[in-house]
């Protein structure tokens, strides 16, 4: 069995008003993770992303260039413990 993977991820940089969040939301669906992504009131971009460690490193290193428009400065990426509830599905939050 492949283990799973949880990372928070804080994102800086031209990261708001890019379409960051519908993106990364797309990218993740697309890699089969789960978790959320929403704005932060200091201009970044929060993410906590839950799948497969490939499935997840993958996200990783997309959210280092993000979008077309995005202008990624630096990542932040925290390893997260296994809840005892697995997250579904990937959402945008407000």
């Amino acid at each position: 069995m492949e283990s799973t993977r949880r990372v928070r991820l804080e994102i800086y940089g031209k990261v708001q008003g890019v379409f960051y969040r519908a993106s990364t939301r797309d990218k993740a669906r697309q890699l089969g993770v789960a978790g959320w992504v929403r704005n932060r009131p200091n201009g970044s971009v929060e993410a906590l992303a839950e799948g497969s460690e490939e499935a997840v490193e993958k996200l990783v290193k997309w959210c280092h260039d993000g979008p077309q428009h995005a202008r990624v400065d630096r990542v932040e990426v925290t390893d997260e413990p296994d809840a005892d509830q697995a997250i579904t599905g990937f959402e945008v939050r407000r």
